[in-house]
């Protein structure tokens, strides 16, 4: 800026009016947090199931043949309400499709608490644990990579406990990077270590564990039930129809009965040998794994036997049956850390000083309000310091400017010897010399400033009378 002169622009500073009644002022939230939207566990979860209902339902990746299942039993059991149950209702008794009806439910209930739940998935180890760990059972780099450096996969490291006098082996996961409990698996379908692993069911579109296997040994058992009747009684229709019409008339009568017949006679046996086999596996207290495996076998030596066996049928069934369902390990609906929040920048890419009495941080950003210890006459004119006399010109980048409320003061006044700037108040966010308005009054005499920016600058300083006293005390001490 040319102090004095004519009417010449300014090129070193310009000045523009800013507007204290906006909406959205930048001085009440000068660092607003960026909050990322939070995540759910099941959003990143590893292993390789699909959730739904915002992870509420916990599935495996292959689902097709779980919803043949469901095509089957629903296209049989609806064909057998439809059209055998009213004939049977009338000729035999109603209690045909009630007691039909209590299987079905039971079976779908049975079914889908198999299918949408957890079957008691192990949580993998953290970095900092599967690092600890690796670093206990050495050869920490090979087996975070999973092969050494001539490509030979280190053999799985294991432990032995003993239970109920019965050695037992726990296994190394390298996927996991955990030591898997006892009768624990990692299952390759699902990609997870699965707590008492029984088998992955492709019917019912899941693995079956700890935590669901009680609800699938029931929905066998009861599917079991229901073939069975339907297929009895499908059967007794067909008889029935027969003995008034005969045999080629009933089965043109009721063609539906015939597609039942067909479905149950097919699918009977397998549902019902399944059902003996886990009823087997119950009263023994053994899992499908160990029992193909041959853990507990007695060819594996005379002392090898079942440590989990309570040594009764009754007390196995009831453990696997009646025992308390343990809490899931996962917590798959759970919220994920937040990424740290960033501030935001100002809406206008300016840091403004507020004018209005509603702003309550207004003394925290302006440095002439701030409550500081009063100035004495050795303080007022320290040298090397720049001042809010000196022009736009010599002021550096970063150092704090005045307020727009800065009373009216003639240029005789001399506040150059008046006020130092703190350089204690970097942590705040000022005007740069291009962006900060002018104080009234302090521009050389020839500049271009309008009277109604004047004007609106004096309005302003009007409403800070604590402002004006502070600044007329120094200007008292500054003439003495």
């Amino acid at each position: 800026m040319t102090p004095g002169g004519g009417g010449g622009p300014m090129k070193d500073c310009e000045y523009s009016q800013i507007s204290t009644h906006s909406s959205s002022s930048p001085m009440e939230s000068p660092h607003k947090k960026k909050k990322a939207a939070p995540k759910r566990k099941w959003e990143v979860f590893p292993g390789r199931n699909k959730f739904f209902c915002n992870g509420r339902i916990m599935m495996a990746r292959q689902t097709g043949v779980f919803y043949l299942t469901l095509v089957l039993i629903l296209v049989t059991s609806g064909l057998f309400f439809a059209f055998d149950c009213p004939y049977l209702s009338e000729k035999i008794t109603p209690a045909i499709p009630a007691i039909g009806g209590i299987l079905f439910f039971f079976v779908m209930g049975t079914l889908l608490r198999t299918s949408f739940s957890d079957p008691g998935v192990l949580p993998r180890a953290t970095p900092d644990e599967a690092a600890d760990l690796e670093r206990q059972i050495g050869n920490t780099e090979d087996i975070a990579n999973g092969s050494s450096s001539g490509g030979y996969r280190p053999p799985p490291r294991t432990k032995d406990v003993i239970i109920n006098g019965q050695t037992v082996k726990l296994k190394y996961c390298f996927t996991c990077k955990i030591f898997r409990p006892p009768r624990a698996s990692h299952c390759s379908l699902c990609d997870n270590c699965v707590e008492r692993f029984d088998h992955h069911c492709p019917w019912v579109g899941n693995c079956v564990g700890k935590r669901n296997y009680r609800f699938f040994y029931m929905f066998i058992l009861s599917l079991s039930f229901l073939t069975v009747f339907i297929f009895a009684f499908v059967i007794t229709h067909i008889i029935l129809r027969s003995q008034q019409a005969g045999f080629l008339n009933a089965l043109k009568d009721s063609p539906a009965s015939v597609l039942e017949a067909v479905v149950c006679f097919f699918s009977v046996w397998s549902i019902v040998g399944l059902s003996g086999f886990h009823t087997y596996l119950i009263s023994s207290n053994q899992t499908t794994n160990e029992d193909i495996k041959g853990s507990w076998s007695n060819k594996r030596g005379k002392e090898n036997y079942n440590p989990y066996g309570y040594g009764n049928i009754f007390t196995n069934c009831c453990a696997a049956l009646c025992g308390p369902i343990s809490p899931s390990l996962i917590d798959r609906r759970g919220f994920i850390q937040p990424d740290t929040p960033q501030p935001a920048a100002p809406s206008n890419g300016i840091t403004m000083y507020g004018a209005t009495q509603s702003q309550s941080n207004m003394a925290a950003a302006t440095p002439l309000l701030q409550s500081e210890p009063s100035l004495t006459s050795e303080e007022l004119s320290l040298p090397g310091k720049a001042t809010i006399g000196a022009p736009c010109a010599t002021l550096t980048l970063g150092q704090p400017t005045p307020p727009s409320s800065m009373p009216n003061l003639t240029s005789e006044t001399g506040l150059t010897d008046m006020i130092p700037l703190k350089e204690e108040h970097e942590g705040h966010q000022f005007l740069t010399p291009e962006e900060a308005p002018s104080p009234p009054r302090m521009l050389p005499a020839g500049s271009p400033i309008t009277h109604s920016h004047t004007m609106h600058v004096l309005s302003l300083a009007s409403q800070d009378s604590l402002h004006e006293d502070s600044v007329r005390g120094l200007v008292k001490l500054s003439s003495v």
